[in-house]
């Protein structure tokens, strides 16, 4: 129990290789039970008020994903002041998509090695559900790999929410909780319960949003176009892009990792770029790195 709320209780030299690629199913059970909790959906009833919680909940926690676990932590692509990287490590790890540092290692890991054997969750090798998320629930899959990571590692508050990061999104649950309570007392014209915040505000949003984050292992590696003739399959999928706010321009981050802005041309809508201009408008943050003008066109023929 204690590897539910300890992810440093396990180091990669106790993994042993023989089992290292097995579902961990003990220490995955909360991941299944949330999943399951989604059925409470037919128990707690419907409520406008739940419903766009749900929503602004997956809309802000998909930005802290593909912001800041994705775009600042794993690639630098542009400056935050230390106050702004611990709030977005705070409301990442909210997702449910584990700490910081262990999203950036193994992001850094994936570009190092796509779609080649030590691509964890390539679909070009392991088929769609490992990619998806089987990877994920492994023993292998919970190690962080330190040694890509020595410019985060440095800070020990986004270490100890990276060890500890389970204990966010429970702070986040019962908030839900208790405040759904509070309004079926205080505002009961909005029909909404505490466990109706719970399970539709964390449960479902929650689920929603892993599984529409994980399409760009094993979707955005199979379908779509491919403008760059890049070393591994990622493509370009509009779908993707408006469901993960900027992501589904896969290629075109694959061909240029670096860069805050992944959808390359003024069509490809990018939410999370226009979210991000936005903080560098008010003075949030800076730096942002811009898509060298050489690389916006493809050299060559790209694959099929």
């Amino acid at each position: 129990m204690r590897l539910w709320f300890d992810t440093g209780a396990t180091a990669e030299s106790d993994v042993a290789q023989a089992h290292a690629d097995r579902i961990d199913w003990a220490r995955v059970a909360p991941f299944i039970g949330m999943h399951l909790a989604c059925l409470g959906v037919f128990f707690v009833g419907f409520s406008w008020f739940a419903l766009w919680t749900a929503l602004a909940l997956y809309l802000i926690r998909m930005f802290a994903i593909t912001a800041f676990y994705h775009r600042y932590f794993s690639h630098r692509a542009f400056r935050a002041p230390r106050w702004l990287q611990f709030v977005f490590a705070v409301i990442g790890a909210s997702a449910v998509q584990r700490g910081p540092l262990w999203w950036a290692a193994h992001h850094r890991n994936h570009h190092r090695h796509s779609d080649q054997p030590a691509d964890l969750h390539s679909p070009v090798q392991r088929g769609f559900f490992w990619s998806h998320m089987g990877w994920f629930l492994t023993r292998r899959g919970f190690v962080t790999d330190w040694s890509v990571i020595p410019d985060l590692a440095k800070y020990p508050e986004l270490r100890w929410i990276d060890r500890f990061d389970i204990l966010v999104p429970i702070a986040l649950a019962a908030g839900l909780f208790f405040f759904g309570d509070w309004l079926h007392a205080a505002h009961p014209a909005l029909g909404v319960t505490g466990g109706q915040l719970l399970v539709w505000g964390f449960f479902v949003s929650t689920v929603a949003l892993f599984h529409a984050s994980v399409t760009i292992n094993s979707l955005a590696h199979r379908f779509g176009s491919r403008r760059f003739a890049t070393r591994d399959n990622s493509r370009n999928n509009l779908w993707l892009a408006l469901l993960t706010m900027g992501e589904g321009w896969h290629n075109n981050h694959h061909h240029f990792p670096g860069s805050a802005r992944q959808g390359f041309r003024w069509w490809e809508i990018d939410a999370t770029y226009y979210g991000l201009r936005l903080m560098a408008a008010l003075g949030l943050i800076r730096a942002l790195k811009p898509v060298p003008v050489g690389l916006r066109r493809p050299h060559g023929k790209p694959h099929a």
